[in-house]
């Protein structure tokens, strides 16, 4: 609900024991999810994050792009801890990220000089503009041995004159990964719309999981300093083939503070104590890059947005542990431009003055509280606070790390 990072992956985790398939819908391996159960910690990148429940097949549909040599790296470490990677499931329509595709986000990023997008430089959005140019190659295309070359030959040659001086930027060397890496992943390939219509029409339950957050999503975030693809719920119907009926619920994710990675704008961003100890206490790195997040408080003007542009049925919120013996706490409530209030599409306008309404802290461990009524009773208005920003009950909260530090409503 926020701009990713907000701890998708462990709520994943902790629903995913009741349902029958967890199906990840956008984005690629520049969404990293970390799970930790017990002494146990995983982050993965592509893969759903309910890999380490046993019920769940896990599905990776059409709507991403994925790198084959990550994935299989990704499937290797899986197996070395024990998990049946037959599970694993990837569509026919799902797009490959190969070995050109970082070289044009490394030369993206150098032309844009003093003004980059900050992006994790895993080749992402090359991969869906190839796609979107009909120049992209498929998990379908690895069954094709020849019609797998021609297309790579062609994407690279179009490319060219754009790869001066990058390694491994050319054709070859996207053929031979993709034809030495097909075997490994060729037996998990599915027709991606059958499997998973297959799956609803005998009575099995699905989870859908999103990948970065609401507010990078290409078409309603906060554009141009977003990612390359529809991250909000609606996305979950484009990536997976799925009618928009076919949707029960949307939960949303959000941390009890705000965080961001890269450039763009950050109405409640903090550059003071309070935000070094965000950062300090929630790890605020990010999970692929070691990248330091840009810490503030909760936004409840973004919140509200977020909860429009996707439908919110309810809330997951996280980190609230992070913030205890913190004296005060702010929300920002409103936007001012002008001396004249306005909603988050001006969030990045010169001059913009969010507006902040504070909140009594609270001294107590959480850690251990297992029903959001019997949090602090500082925490617990908080915890309301956010609901109201949102419009939406808060189901559960997070706090601790670890899959059975929840606090249920």
């Amino acid at each position: 609900m926020q701009w990713g990072d907000e701890g998708k992956g462990r709520v994943i985790d902790a629903y995913a024991a009741d349902y029958d398939v967890i199906a990840r819908f956008g984005g690629g391996d520049n969404a990293g999810h970390t799970l930790v159960v017990g002494e146990q910690k995983m982050a993965l990148r592509i893969v759903p994050s309910g890999v380490l429940r046993e019920r769940p097949e896990l599905f990776i549909g059409g709507g991403t792009v994925v790198s084959l040599k990550g994935l299989v790296a990704e499937l290797d470490m899986l197996q070395a801890a024990g998990v049946d990677v037959t599970r694993i499931k990837i569509s026919d329509r799902a797009h490959l990220v190969l070995p050109y595709h970082p070289a044009l986000d490394r030369v993206s990023e150098r032309a844009r000089g003093q003004a980059p997008i900050g992006t994790t430089g895993r080749g992402i959005g090359p991969a869906y503009a190839d796609k979107a140019a009909r120049l992209g190659v498929t998990f379908g295309d690895l069954a094709h041995t020849d019609r797998l070359v021609d297309t790579i030959r062609g994407t690279a040659h179009w490319h060219a004159i754009r790869f001066e001086g990058e390694d491994g930027a050319g054709a070859e060397a996207a053929i031979l990964e993709a034809l030495t890496l097909a075997p490994r992943v060729l037996p998990l390939v599915v027709d991606g719309v059958a499997y998973l219509h297959e799956k609803l029409e005998s009575g099995k339950r699905v989870l859908i999981e999103g990948a970065q957050g609401s507010l990078l999503d290409v078409g309603f975030g906060t554009y141009p300093f977003v990612t390359s693809s529809h991250t909000i719920a609606g996305g979950a119907c484009i990536g997976l083939g799925l009618g928009p009926t076919q949707i029960g619920r949307v939960v949303g994710v959000a941390k009890a503070y705000s965080t961001r990675v890269g450039g763009g704008p950050f109405p409640s961003e903090l550059h003071d104590a309070a935000a070094e100890r965000m950062r300090e206490r929630g790890a605020e790195f990010g999970t692929n890059t070691g990248r330091p997040r840009r810490c503030g408080w909760f936004d409840g003007v973004a919140a509200r947005y977020a909860a429009r542009i996707n439908g919110l049925t309810s809330v997951v919120v996280t980190k609230l542990d992070v913030l205890s013996g913190f004296e005060r706490l702010g929300i920002v409530t409103d936007y001012r431009l002008a001396d004249t209030s306005v909603g988050f599409s001006a969030a990045g306008e010169p001059g913009l003055e969010p507006r902040i309404e504070w909140f009594e802290g609270w001294s107590e461990d959480i850690s251990g509280v297992k029903r959001i009524d019997a949090l602090p009773a500082n925490a617990r208005r908080y915890v309301e606070a956010l609901a109201q920003s949102f419009g939406a009950p808060v189901e559960a909260v997070s706090v601790g790390p670890e899959r059975t530090a929840m606090a249920l409503s």
